[in-house]
């Protein structure tokens, strides 16, 4: 059984690997959306290449800080 076992980690690993692509991808959009209506009720009219470049810096900062462990923050000890 240590085939089956090695083989279901690699897909429950591969599965995950493509949820979290997924999710990556949605939260970009949502990031475009955001900087894009910020920007218009702000009054300015950035062209889209620094919408994208802005969402994008903010999406993978969230994305690093999400993936950060915090756990010396928390008190936690294991």
């Amino acid at each position: 059984m240590g085939i089956l076992d090695s083989f279901g980690a690699l897909v429950s690993s591969i599965v995950a690997a493509v949820v979290m692509l997924v999710f990556a991808v949605l939260s970009f959009f949502v990031t475009v959306f955001i900087v894009q209506t910020g920007a218009g009720i702000a009054g300015f009219s950035p062209s889209g290449d620094f919408v994208v470049l802005s969402a994008a810096i903010l999406s993978t900062g969230a994305i690093v800080a999400g993936a950060t462990p915090m756990t010396s923050l928390s008190g936690v000890t294991e």
